[in-house]
């Protein structure tokens, strides 16, 4: 409780950052709104409200949720963009949507303008086939690809998605022809879609895909990790195949461009307070997902690593969603 009250005195403590009228009320002091970028449902979603529901308690004001999706996730970035730099209008973002610059050229903002405040949780990309894929592993997957030429169909997220990037660099890395298929929803409509037979191969979070493996309802073709899973041993790491093609995805959370540094600050503590609650931690454990609660630089360094090892792939891949 005193470490709870210490944090809500230092968000209190941060100076005017406001216009008008407002300007000397502390931070915050009115509804703060957690914009995010993806449907209802979706891992990026789940682990919004998670922290919501105990963010409010930590810094004395109501936060609420408020999903925005659309544009492979642009409408909702975009609204944030242009909401005022006081910390009452967040973003909720996942990791590609760093990268939209590289492949929107005409953007009405810029997503490295986004003021970093926590990575909310990482977590285990799997590369997953419908359950009667004839094949086993990427191992398998790729010869036979190369045998069907543009036979298999690829689904993500959307184009410019982190789905999307790993899709190209297989391609790429394996000398192989898949159909792109974009989903303008997430994960849990294309899986839908996997589970009828309607698409062959795609990319889920850890805790999206794991109970359809374990049922026998869709295939694991491979971990985009540098090293095999505890939970799935036998499946392997893509990169045991295609040498550094690993990734994984996060979802964090961001400020407006221009949002004062002490705002960020303090939220990024309040932030990392409540993902060390462990009833916070044992619901994020439960999704297959990784708590992690980082500074605003720690967060902006990683954005900087995700855009060293993707721009690349997308410029080899020509990707232009204009």
């Amino acid at each position: 409780m005193n470490c709870l009250r210490m944090i809500a005195a230092a968000i209190a403590m941060t100076g005017s950052i406001v216009s008008g009228n407002a300007a000397e009320q502390p931070y915050p002091n009115r509804l703060v709104t957690l914009i995010v970028p993806t449907p209802a449902g979706g891992t990026p979603d789940i682990l919004a409200r998670l922290v919501v529901d105990k963010l409010r308690a930590t810094i004395g004001q109501d936060v609420v949720v408020d999903n925005r999706p659309g544009a492979g996730g642009i409408i909702g970035a975009e609204s944030v963009a242009r909401a005022a730099p006081d910390g009452h209008v967040l973003l909720c973002t996942v990791e590609w949507l760093f990268l939209s610059h590289l492949m929107h050229s005409k953007l009405s903002f810029d997503p490295n303008a986004f003021e970093p405040v926590s990575i909310i949780a990482k977590y285990p990309l799997l590369l997953i086939g419908r359950k009667d894929l004839p094949v086993d592993s990427i191992a398998e997957l790729i010869p036979y690809a190369r045998k069907h030429p543009g036979k298999l169909t690829f689904a993500s997220s959307g184009m410019g998605s982190m789905h999307h990037l790993v899709y190209e660099d297989i391609k790429r890395q394996a000398g192989i022809d898949l159909t792109h298929i974009p989903y303008r929803g997430g994960a849990p409509q294309f899986v839908n879609d996997m589970l009828a037979g309607h698409v062959d191969v795609s990319l889920t979070p850890l805790g999206n895909g794991a109970p359809y493996v374990k049922d026998g309802k869709l295939k694991l073709l491979g971990i985009l990790s540098n090293a095999r899973l505890a939970e799935f041993p036998d499946a392997p790491a893509v990169s045991e195949v295609l040498p550094g093609l690993a990734t994984e995805g996060w979802t964090g959370i961001a400020a407006p461009p221009r949002t004062p540094r002490d705002v960020t600050h303090n939220l990024s503590q309040a932030v990392t307070h409540v993902l060390q609650m462990p009833e916070v931690r044992e619901r994020i454990l439960g999704l297959k997902a990784i708590p992690v609660g980082n500074t605003p630089d720690q967060m902006r360094h990683v954005i900087q690593n995700d855009t060293e090892r993707w721009q690349p792939v997308i410029r080899a891949a020509k990707i232009s969603i204009d």
